[in-house]
């Protein structure tokens, strides 16, 4: 299990913080730009009502001693008023200092302003400003003021500063809520799921360790809820694999005492057959069955337990040729029509070739004459009166299809259908006839697959990828 700080939990709320910051970020651009502009604004309200005080007097003039008053409580070296008969009223400082730079609060965009205010916030030299404005109780007048820049960078920083202090307590605020609350709807469920994972795979078959059942409706709920059910799947398989894996050992172990005794038992059963006895006659063929069956029995087992992947030995063929010889080694005559081929060996069963002679293929032959074999032999094993095999040559691979007209598989067989010594549909089957047959298919880079519905004849596809020339 991961530690503390390298959990998922520490790890979110970082993001969590860093995103909120990233945000207050972005908020603040504009803020600070409205910031500095909401300063000159107020400084050309307040240089125009200091300005007033020229009114009052008849020759629009004051005193040295109230003008400097004026210019101080306004925070400015100059203040001119034009009125729009060009009446122009001035305060003024005896020394007023030279003006490097002029704002004209009339002028510019979003872009501009924030451009400004970010090169008012980081210069570090002081400049005399002229801030150009329209008075926001006479919209008739043009307020001009020289100004220091000095005070309202401190006041810029001063409001950083609050800014910064707000993010930073609204960013943990935020960030420990979301942490809260992912830990509870995530982070503690993903933990089970986690820790359930590493017990399981410590000890897979141990079915204590289960994971607590939920009812979440939500995709971890789903999740967990899959996460058992799969969890128990691999228990079950597990289970079948050590059932298999240990009748594999036991069956090669006494193959050869096996082998020996279905052979000792056809040399008697041969024997019994030249006896004119009515009794030994009748029970026979059915001895000879039994042997039959334990040999195929014990072959298949063998060669599912022990056989691994197959190794390919691939040749260029045509796959009509295969399927008559196919159809030959399952029947004993052959009669050739004139537009398809129908092979029989029993009045009771056909094989129809359907497919097309120019049609060649690069597989393992053997490999692939077991696979169809096995499928035309199961067709009539389980009562099957008609076979038809048809193929199609696509792009990358090459797809035949293996019909009967036979009383087709029940849902039952069907889910059961590639599940070793479970599958099969028959009285005394293996159920391993479809696995090879699988196996042998995906080694070509294809697949099997029942593509008929429960109940209605049996049609299985199968695809067998393009090899290349030099494999």
């Amino acid at each position: 299990m991961p530690g503390v700080l390298s959990g998922l939990s520490v790890k979110l709320l970082v993001l969590t913080i860093f995103f909120v910051l990233l945000a207050e970020l972005l908020i603040y651009t504009p803020s600070i730009s409205r910031f500095r502009k909401a300063y000159l604004e107020e400084h050309i309200a307040t240089a125009h009502l200091a300005a007033l005080a020229l009114e009052a007097t008849p020759d629009h003039m004051v005193n040295r001693e109230l003008e400097a008053e004026l210019l101080f409580h306004a925070n400015a070296y100059s203040i001119t008023l034009k009125h729009p008969a060009r009446r122009v009223l001035m305060l003024s400082k005896p020394d007023l200092p030279k003006v490097k730079v002029t704002f004209d609060l009339r002028e510019g965009d979003f872009m501009m302003w924030v451009m400004d205010a970010f090169d008012a916030l980081f210069r570090k030299d002081s400049r005399v400003m002229q801030v150009i404005g329209v008075s926001p109780k006479a919209m008739d007048v043009v307020v001009e003021v020289t100004l220091d820049e000095v005070p309202m960078r401190k006041a810029m920083l001063a409001f950083s500063g609050r800014i910064l202090q707000l993010s930073i307590v609204i960013s943990l605020l935020t960030a420990g809520l979301v942490y809260i609350s992912l830990l509870l709807l995530m982070v503690r469920p993903l933990r089970q799921i986690t820790h359930s994972l590493v017990r399981f795979r410590e000890d897979p078959e141990n079915e204590t360790r289960r994971i607590a059942p939920t009812k979440r409706s939500d995709e971890i709920g789903v999740a967990m809820r899959e996460l058992a059910l799969m969890k128990e799947e691999v228990r079950a398989a597990f289970k079948q694999k050590d059932r298999l894996a240990t009748l594999g050992a036991a069956v090669a172990k006494v193959n050869h005492d096996l082998r020996n005794s279905l052979s000792t038992a056809m040399l008697v059963s041969d024997r019994l057959a030249d006896i004119d006895d009515p009794e030994v006659k009748k029970v026979t063929p059915r001895l000879y069955t039994a042997i039959d069956k334990a040999v195929v029995l014990c072959s298949q087992t063998l060669n599912y337990v022990s056989g691994g992947t197959p190794k390919l030995r691939i040749s260029h063929f045509h796959l009509r040729e295969l399927i008559v010889e196919v159809s030959v080694a399952v029947r004993d005559e052959i009669t050739i029509g004139v537009e398809k081929d129908i092979l029989d060996s029993h009045p009771a069963f056909n094989v129809i070739n359907e497919v097309e002679f120019e049609l060649s293929i690069r597989a393992d032959r053997d490999l692939l004459f077991r696979a169809i074999s096995n499928l035309i032999m199961n067709a009539r094993q389980v009562g099957a009166s008609l076979v038809r095999v048809t193929a199609e040559e696509h792009d990358m691979s090459i797809v035949i299809e293996i019909s009967d007209d036979g009383p087709g598989m029940s849902e039952n067989a069907r889910v059961k259908l590639f599940q070793p010594f479970a599958s099969s549909s028959r009285a005394g089957g293996t159920g391993l006839g479809l696995v090879i047959v699988r196996d042998i298919l995906r080694a070509h880079g294809g697949d099997i697959a029942l593509v008929s519905t429960p109940d209605e004849n049996t049609t299985f596809r199968l695809a067998i990828a393009k090899l290349e020339e030099n494999k």
